[in-house]
């Protein structure tokens, strides 16, 4: 009867010990975490601020996952391999749903950064040759940006100024007969010294060492290519997406931003 009563106490207290040992993992895998996508570079050192403000307040623990392209990011956050990304301005992000039906959305707002023309050839766009080449980013907003400015510069004359997704192809007078050469809008700083003139994006550009200053065209800080914190439809209001949109939208994350790029940051949340 004595040895099944301390049979019996050492079954229990191991069961306990095993409960308690259950309880504790439970909790150590209860850890908050998310991953989110950028752009390799100075948006990748921006988004490291928000982390830590992210870890400070919201003990939230945020993985950061670089690119160099910007078809990638998106469809990792289709597939799930991300929870967010900060990368892309919204007629971008609109223009990924459309081709490829991704169901992504806005969670909340980052930087604008505004594209310009750069050349080591020339000093000014009035001094741009006859059958000058023209480097163009390849993707269709940010292609359609070039043009929108080149329009507006008085350098062609587009069919529809409006449209954000303008080419070389919607070009209706050219007078000087400028050759475009579309390319993927990483590798536009390394074609630079081969072309007349090169849109770069400043995500880009401030990397390879050019300055906005520099810039023979550009855009104002009025421009509507704000960039955003995109999530999977359904993601925006969760709390842990929202955290960071917190942390981002910070006077720290503003500070970094403009000690990176110089002023060619312009917070799109204020």
């Amino acid at each position: 009867m004595q040895a099944s009563l301390t049979r019996l106490l050492g079954a229990a207290t191991l069961l306990g010990a095993t409960l308690i040992a259950g309880c504790g993992n439970d909790d150590a895998t209860e850890t908050r975490s998310i991953k989110v996508g950028t752009m390799s570079g100075p948006e990748s050192e921006v988004m490291e601020v928000a982390v830590q403000i992210a870890k400070d307040r919201y003990d939230l623990e945020v993985e950061i996952i670089e690119f160099t392209d910007y078809v990638s990011p998106n469809a990792a956050l289709a597939d799930g391999s991300l929870d967010a990304n900060a990368f892309q301005h919204e007629p971008y992000l609109q223009s990924m749903i459309d081709d490829r039906g991704y169901d992504l959305t806005v969670a909340g707002r980052t930087f604008v950064y505004p594209i310009g023309a750069y050349s080591e050839k020339h000093d000014s766009i009035e001094e741009l040759p006859e059958r000058a080449i023209i480097a163009l980013p390849n993707d269709p907003t940010n292609g359609g940006r070039a043009m929108i400015l080149m329009h507006n510069a008085g350098l062609i004359e587009l069919d529809d100024h409006e449209n954000l997704e303008a080419t070389p192809v919607n070009v209706v007078e050219n007078p000087r007969d400028f050759r475009f050469r579309e390319i993927e809008a990483a590798q536009l700083p390394r074609v630079l010294q081969d072309v007349d003139l090169a849109f770069i994006n400043n995500t880009f550009a401030q990397p390879a060492g050019l300055s906005l200053d520099d810039a023979l065209i550009k855009e104002g800080p009025e421009s509507p290519y704000v960039n955003l914190i995109a999530v999977r439809a359904g993601d925006e209001e969760r709390e842990e997406i929202q955290q960071l949109v917190s942390a981002y939208q910070s006077e720290e994350v503003a500070a970094k931003a403009q000690e990176l790029f110089d002023g060619g940051a312009v917070p799109g949340w204020e």
